[in-house]
């Protein structure tokens, strides 16, 4: 009697607290597998993961439960409506990950995606930008120091400001016409 109560603590446990969410992480990113060098990293990634979707699924799943039954419902195997709602969750998940290709040995190729003006970067451009006006910023004070003590500048440095003027302009219209899209 007694191993039985503890094989149905072990079940509902697993139920409440893993399976469902491990299915629909799975289900939800298949190219995800345990080999290979980040292996560990996606395994805790996974292993994290499904513990919260199946607790915030189970926490979902009894409060639609409550809502719709106007007298509760009781979570026990005598009375097991949530534990069925979690099944149909996890089976659904799974065919689902069987689909996509979550369980096979090797993973499946990415989705190919459309590359589009959201893909550049707005940071690195800004980056850039900074980069650019430190320079510019450097290269002036140069130049006035150096006309300052013996009034003569040198013919690179000026070409070199000129050069950097010119690309922050060119940088500065890619990043408006960006914001205008």
């Amino acid at each position: 009697m007694e191993a039985l109560a503890l094989a149905e603590a072990v079940a509902g446990g697993a139920l409440v607290f893993f399976v469902p969410g491990f299915t629909v992480a799975k289900a939800l990113f298949p190219e995800r597998r345990v080999a290979g060098p980040d292996g560990v990293r996606w395994a805790i990634e996974l292993a994290a993961l499904g513990l919260v979707l199946s607790v915030v699924l189970t926490i979902v799943l009894g409060y639609g439960l409550l809502a719709a039954a106007p007298g509760g419902f009781s979570a026990s195997w005598s009375d097991p409506q949530l534990e069925v709602a979690l099944t149909a969750v996890a089976v659904l998940a799974l065919v689902v990950g069987l689909f996509e290709g979550a369980y096979r040995r090797r993973p499946p190729l990415p989705r190919p995606r459309e590359e589009g003006p959201e893909d550049d970067d707005p940071w690195e451009l800004d980056r850039k930008l900074d980069r650019l006006q430190r320079e510019r910023l450097t290269l002036q004070r140069e130049l006035a120091r150096r006309a300052a003590a013996d009034g003569a500048t040198t013919a690179p440095e000026r070409e070199r400001l000129e050069a950097i003027l010119a690309e922050e302009a060119t940088l500065r219209r890619a990043r408006e016409e960006a914001y205008e899209r």
